[in-house]
């Protein structure tokens, strides 16, 4: 079968290039008055760029095949740098290893393209199996540092289990998001490691490092809940102490396991929190996002803490290879208050809402709290309905 390169080739160009060029859209009918959905995800797989997929020889590919496959694009953390919006996002590729690449948006809503290479993480000594969602953070150090699970297989699993492993948190650090110095793995005592996110400022003159404790890879066990601990160095991190600032809860949506998303947002009336939350169900386990507020001067106190979820996945976003997830580890605070939430649905795409710092810090002052009652929550809505 005899194959029109050049046509083929012309043909997925145009295609690739109008979905890039694509304009997205506010889902106006789906307000809440506290965040807008978009109508488009901002990356998907068919994002990634051709140069990455195809081998363009017409000599060592004649039939133009897809060589290297991109399964999924999800789990960015986001940074504005230089006036450009950028996320580092999770690349999954058909072989189930994830790579960080950084596609950058005029606008931070669409026009999202991928930087001509992936970024090339250096490996520790012990090299990672998998690296995967990337929390980027601008600290007043000077440094952009990326946060990220590094993953490797439980050498003390039993022989023939090919599924455990270890997970932990990697650290590099950055100027420009292209040149990266990977240090050591933080060290912790509190058996493995997954979502730590990094203060943007010094606490006490330490750094300090949100974290989510847990026995396994998967389950939490005797740990679980949004942790906290101090460091006297990036360089050689290592927290001692742990605390838990806000611990899973029975029958929430944080029930099973919780953790924080991106690194706080700073306000006159505290430190603005967004997490994902996990719960059980017949289905299996339903990831959602919520948030909270912590004191400005003691930051592991929440002085406030809506009730529920403040975005769950909907319609399309239910569906994918981890169904029923959403899941956040950037946001992009605007000069204007705007606030750019990327979040994934379903391991399998990322999505953009807007919202803006006095409609977030409203939603956290003054929504009722979980009071973790059927009876209670009625009267939480009877209280709403004699008001009105």
């Amino acid at each position: 079968m005899k194959i029109d390169i050049t046509k083929r080739l012309s043909k997925l160009e145009k295609e690739h290039r109008k979905l890039l060029n694509r304009k997205n859209k506010k889902v106006k009918s789906d307000y809440n008055g506290i965040f807008y959905r978009y109508k488009y995800p901002v990356l998907t797989n068919a994002h990634a760029p051709l140069t990455w997929r195809y081998d363009l020889n017409s000599q060592s590919n004649p039939f133009l095949m897809e060589r290297i496959g991109i399964n999924a694009v999800f789990n960015a953390g986001a940074i504005k740098l230089n006036g450009k919006y950028l996320v580092v996002a999770r690349v999954e590729g058909n072989d189930r290893k994830s790579f960080f690449a950084v596609a950058e948006s005029p606008n931070g809503i669409d026009n999202f393209k991928f930087w001509d290479y992936p970024i090339q993480m250096a490996e520790t000594s012990e090299p990672d199996t998998n690296v995967y969602d990337m929390r980027v953070v601008q600290h007043k150090d000077g440094w952009i540092y990326g946060l990220f699970c590094t993953e490797r297989k439980d050498h003390k699993a039993p022989k023939g289990d090919t599924s455990s492993a270890v997970a932990q948190c990697g650290i590099a650090r950055t100027k420009d998001l292209k040149t990266w110095e990977r240090l050591p793995d933080l060290i912790t005592y509190s058996g493995q490691q997954r979502n730590v996110v990094l203060h943007p400022e010094f606490v006490t003159g330490k750094y300090a490092l949100y974290t989510r404790p847990q026995d396994g890879f998967i389950d939490t066990g005797s740990g679980g809940g949004i942790g906290f601990g101090l460091t006297d160095s990036m360089e050689q991190a290592e927290v001692k102490n742990e605390i838990i600032l806000d611990y899973k809860t029975y029958h929430t949506v944080y029930e099973v396991k919780n953790g924080l998303g991106p690194a706080p947002i700073k306000t006159e009336k505290g430190w603005l929190h967004l997490a994902h939350g996990v719960r059980n169900t017949a289905a299996g386990l339903r990831y959602v996002l919520y948030m909270f507020m912590t004191d400005l001067n003691d930051i592991t106190k929440i002085i406030y803490k809506p009730g529920g979820h403040f975005i769950a996945p909907k319609n399309e976003e239910r569906i994918g290879d981890v169904s029923n997830v959403v899941f956040s580890n950037g946001w992009i605070c605007d000069d204007d208050g705007t606030v750019y939430i990327y979040y994934a649905s379903s391991d399998t795409r990322l999505h953009v809402a807007t919202s803006s710092i006095n409609q977030l810090v409203d939603y956290c002052m003054n929504t009722p709290a979980d009071q973790l009652r059927s009876a209670a929550s009625v009267n939480t809505i009877i209280e709403l309905i004699n008001k009105n």
